[in-house]
């Protein structure tokens, strides 16, 4: 973008081809994809009722119950009226064709508190608020990490960046289900914001709000910890805000429900017996096989882990918008997106936007630094693209197909075959960014 960004024509030609690849990618996600969905789960005896915001469902309910009945929202009776609400019947009485989700409210209490107006209203009403302000803060995040990384861009492409995050299968599935994880997602850029005009008691409270997913945030959030305790003088105010929000929310919990840490922390444990597990596992299991990839997992999850505490440390003094700080947080947020987060968790991969904005910046840099860089930048930037090239490919092309060959696994699922794969290639060509030293690099000095 960095040549053609100074190009009328190439700036226009771009606009227009991300909004053929956004409609395309509407079209697919909505006309094609959910249908086939939905008609799996229906083949399973299961309803689609509330398929639109089903995620924020859960929090929706566990509120108005929890307001009303004061029910525990971890407790199996709740669990029981998400998943007939959801699915028309509870999990696991016919076996394989029920999801692995079980749909256990998984969140901190205090989520419930922040939602409480909304559970005092009808559902149909609470979900298109939520989308709404979901949908707003999706395409917010780009020119706020833009602006936190003092990238300056033709209005022309900002357009095409917010219509290519908005239309990306991560944003889809997540304004579907009405994710938390978009809000999360975008706390976090607020949060960095927030941080960079030196406003650190609202940046630790955003910090604090982005805990109601704590495993989306946990690591970036240790960086910010300690890279505020390097200049405790100006920075304790982050630090100060963070714990303060974090214990008046958890406070506040404790008075409505004094066990709500214990059965939460319960949950937690239990949750990765029925959900998906994270993206690393998956692929060591497609590859290794269950026995041997457990153990590799487990390896190379605590190596991965191990490293980010390093890299935390080591950074810890770099100064706000300099190369240091910001590469350190985007590996941070990718090991998150590959060891930690479930792997159909694919909704809180926006947490990659500021990775993925960070390697756009420092493209001529990567294609100037030998032919093993350019090979990694074109390969990420294939996996990027894949889904809306597939999108209109299949849009296109479907006439031609047979109904029955259309409708397979094999070719309905191309459009967001690279879903997994995008945070490992994106990690391989940060990884090789790093190694670019700001003497080498004058645009990351």
């Amino acid at each position: 973008m960095a040549n053609s960004s100074n190009s009328p024509r190439g700036s226009t030609l771009a606009l227009s081809l991300a909004l053929i690849g956004a409609v395309s990618m509407f079209y697919y996600h909505q006309r094609l994809f959910l249908p086939r969905v939905a008609a799996v789960r229906a083949a399973a005896g299961l309803s689609n009722r509330f398929s639109l915001g089903n995620d924020f469902y859960q929090v929706w309910l566990s509120s108005r119950t929890l307001l009303r009945e004061r029910l525990d929202p971890y407790s199996s009776e709740m669990t029981r009226r998400i998943q007939i609400s959801l699915y028309g019947r509870p999990l696991g009485a016919r076996g394989s064709g029920d999801p692995l989700d079980l749909r256990i409210f998984p969140y901190p209490l205090y989520t419930d508190l922040l939602f409480w107006p909304l559970a005092a209203i009808p559902f149909l009403l609470a979900r298109f608020i939520v989308l709404g302000a979901l949908t707003t803060m999706t395409l917010a995040s780009v020119p706020l990490w833009l602006r936190v990384l003092e990238w300056k861009l033709d209005w022309k492409w900002i357009i095409v960046i917010s219509l290519l995050t908005l239309s990306s299968y991560p944003a889809l599935e997540g304004l579907f289900a009405a994710q938390l994880g978009l809000l999360v997602s975008f706390l976090l850029a607020a949060s960095i914001v927030a941080l960079q005009v030196r406003r650190f008691l609202f940046a630790g409270f955003l910090a604090a709000l982005t805990t109601m997913k704590p495993q989306v945030t946990v690591l970036a959030i240790l960086y910010l910890l300690l890279w505020a305790t390097t200049q405790w003088p100006m920075r304790k105010r982050f630090v100060i805000g963070f714990f303060g929000a974090l214990a008046l929310l958890a406070g506040a919990s404790l008075i409505v429900q004094p066990n709500w840490v214990h059965s939460w922390v319960r949950t937690v444990v239990a949750y990765r017996h029925y959900t998906h597990p994270p993206l690393v596992t998956e692929v060591l299991a497609s590859q290794l096989g269950p026995r041997l990839s457990g153990p590799a997992s487990l390896l190379l999850t605590a190596a991965s882990i191990i490293t980010a505490l390093i890299m935390s440390w080591r950074n810890r003094t770099a100064r706000f918008g300099s190369f240091a700080f910001f590469m350190t947080l985007s590996l941070l947020l990718v090991i998150t997106t590959i060891v930690l987060l479930p792997g159909q968790a694919v909704y809180d991969h926006l947490i990659l936007l500021p990775g993925l904005l960070l390697m756009a910046r420092n493209r001529d840099h990567l294609r100037a630094a030998g032919w093993i860089p350019r090979v990694l930048l074109g390969l990420t930037a294939l996996v990027l693209f894949w889904p809306w090239l597939a999108a209109c490919g299949l849009i296109t092309a479907r006439p031609f197909i047979a109904t029955s060959i259309f409708d397979s696994v094999s070719i309905l699922a191309l459009p967001i075959r690279t879903a997994a794969s995008f945070p490992f290639a994106l990690l391989a060509i940060l990884a090789w960014t790093w190694r670019l030293t700001p003497a080498q690099n004058p645009a990351t000095s």
